[in-house]
């Protein structure tokens, strides 16, 4: 999505936000940067980073590295099949909402057949651990409908620029009235980045929620995780929470200003000594609007 003018209130720093209000002409991305070893990378410059839209380069015009809040969702499964698991998940749930940037605002959606919004934005962890708590796992699993409710309510609600919904899931989706490809393209224009946490019982569940998950967080510049045992899931939230808090901010204004509603593929290339990945949205759509990436 082209989303417009850069806007800064106050210089950048450990404790200021820059905001970037929707008026057609600038693209922010936010990208993840590991080297061979999986390890975060932190300390690269500008100078180190080219983006290509549809495979040209494009002219970086902001540049950050700082930790910069978020509006965070935290989506948890509350199927029948959680029963067993739900006070884990909701350990690594805080976990995960207790490392976070202290200005970060959380939301929390418990989904079972259907999801709701049982913890409003807030950044009072008191709230979120009682938000968290549930005892009646049961019924289906809406994942699809619990996604497309928290991108609607964090594009709408939230205060902060930077926006990431986290989803931990045992389960395929078997109850939803929304589809995925709809949410994959309300998440692209809304440019919110999507992790997942996948704790599949079987090779068959694995088999079959594999490719849902994945695409609901690869094009967004999220992650997948799938713990091998309960015992992981706390190292794996606390890992995400690290990423969203060591990603670099880069903002650029596309050569191509055509608002033809076309698809432009995004790729971020870094210079440096040893081969690095890195980890961005994969694009957005050339049309017009007013959404905040």
């Amino acid at each position: 999505m082209l989303v417009g003018v850069l806007v800064l209130t106050g210089a950048l720093g450990a404790q200021d936000t820059a905001l970037f209000r929707a008026k057609v002409g600038v693209v922010v991305l936010h990208a993840t940067v590991k080297n061979g070893r999986g390890a975060l990378v932190t300390d690269l410059d500008r100078s180190a980073f080219t983006v290509y839209e549809n495979g040209k380069p494009q002219p970086i015009t902001f540049f950050s590295r700082d930790d910069v809040p978020v509006s965070l969702g935290l989506l948890i499964d509350n199927s029948g099949s959680m029963r067993l698991i739900r006070p884990r998940v909701e350990a690594a749930a805080l976990a995960l909402a207790a490392a976070s940037n202290p200005q970060d605002e959380v939301f929390i959606v418990n989904f079972a057949d259907k999801p709701r919004v049982d913890v409003p934005l807030t950044s009072d962890l008191q709230l979120i651990r009682k938000g968290a708590a549930r005892v009646d796992a049961i019924g289906g699993t809406a994942l699809y409908d619990a996604v497309d409710m928290a991108q609607a309510y964090v594009r709408e609600r939230a205060s902060r620029d930077r926006k990431v919904l986290v989803v931990i899931t045992d389960g395929n989706d078997n109850t939803s009235v929304t589809t995925l490809a709809r949410i994959q393209e309300e998440l692209a224009q809304g440019a919110i980045a999507v992790y997942a946490i996948g704790l599949f019982r079987d090779q068959e569940a694995f088999n079959r929620g594999r490719r849902d998950l994945e695409q609901l967080t690869t094009r967004t510049g999220g992650l997948v995780y799938y713990p091998a045992d309960m015992d992981q899931i706390d190292g794996v939230a606390l890992e995400i929470a690290q990423q969203i808090r060591n990603q670099y901010t880069i903002a650029y204004e596309p050569t191509n200003q055509a608002l033809d509603g076309s698809y432009r593929k995004i790729r971020v290339q870094v210079r440096a000594p040893e081969r690095l990945t890195v980890v961005t949205r994969a694009g957005y759509r050339g049309s017009t609007g007013s959404r905040t990436p």
